[in-house]
């Protein structure tokens, strides 16, 4: 199987290092410096499950140079999807299977406007991870890091089930979910609560979780998020929003966000894909959504200027 990883940053370079020393044939897709440095040195990773470096079978920025692909990871932000998915046409077969990892909850839809629907999963994954520097990408939590997957009708195929496969041979956790559409709202309603406010108060989720005031702005946040959910047919119940912030009590203390992340360091952030796509939504839907709508223009200003300097 030809595996190519496009986008080499804290989720692509992590998983993408893990399948390469498995033995598989893997290709990277990035670019500048940290292309570079992986090409000269190969890519390091450093892990709390341990540190190696991978030689990649390919490394380039030029998609014309890449074989046909059986799997495409893609993990590159979510406003990007929809370019880099006519970009990938020429290296997709009619077998070709693409596997958002990306946090936000309409990545299948961009990519659906695009390409065939046969050829796109459901996805995600749970992982800190980061680039450290060129060439370097540090996991610094959740272990074993996991990935969860789904066919967009939920079917059992062998497909899905052998890419699980792939992912557990390499030392990681591969799921295939039940319903991966509720699945990545799950998780969507959790990245988006903790970066939202995250990038607000640049602080960690431990320290949002010690003012009771900002506990109830996370669960506010989540709620409305919940709303949008079921209206658009996910079922998300009370049980799996307990689950939710059972997960956040749980998250280490100093542990934040890649969002917030981007909005501290003044790059362009995920906050159109988040809070700005419920806020949208909201009102498509005729539902409230006060504090997302807070949150949201409280930072627009900040990411103008971050996708204009």
């Amino acid at each position: 199987m030809h595996i190519v990883i496009y986008g080499l940053g804290g989720v692509g370079g992590y998983f993408g290092g893990k399948l390469a020393k498995a033995g598989n044939n893997v290709t990277f897709i990035a670019r500048g410096a940290h292309l570079k440095a992986v090409q000269e040195y190969g890519l390091q990773v450093k892990s709390i499950d341990g540190d190696f470096t991978i030689q990649p079978t390919l490394a380039t920025d030029t998609i014309s140079d890449v074989p046909k692909a059986d799997l495409v990871i893609l993990s590159v932000k979510s406003w990007q999807i929809p370019e880099i998915a006519e970009q990938l046409k020429p290296i997709l077969h009619s077998d070709s299977a693409v596997l958002p990892l990306q946090n936000g909850a309409d990545n299948v839809e961009k990519l659906v406007e695009v390409l065939p629907e046969h050829q796109v999963l459901g996805g995600f994954c749970k992982i800190y991870s980061k680039k450290e520097t060129d060439g370097v990408i540090d996991h610094f939590g959740v272990s074993p890091a996991e990935v969860v997957l789904g066919e967009l009708n939920n079917k059992k195929t062998e497909r899905v089930a052998a890419i699980a496969r792939l992912f557990n041979e390499a030392g990681c956790l591969g799921t295939v979910a039940e319903d991966i559409q509720k699945r990545i709202w799950s998780k969507f309603i959790f990245i988006t609560t903790v970066s939202a406010i995250g990038g607000l108060t640049r602080v960690s989720i431990g320290a949002m979780r010690d003012v009771p005031y900002l506990y109830d702005v996370l669960k506010n946040t989540a709620l409305e998020i919940k709303a949008i959910a079921n209206a658009k047919g996910i079922n998300l119940t009370d049980d799996d929003m307990g689950a939710l912030f059972n997960f956040i009590d749980k998250q280490p203390y100093e542990a934040t966000a890649s969002t917030q992340r981007d909005i501290m360091a003044g790059h362009p952030s995920e906050l159109e894909n988040f809070n700005g796509y419920i806020v949208k939504e909201g009102k498509r839907l005729g539902i409230p959504t006060p504090v997302n709508e807070f949150i949201y223009y409280c930072l627009v200003p900040q990411e103008k200027i971050a996708r204009t300097s």
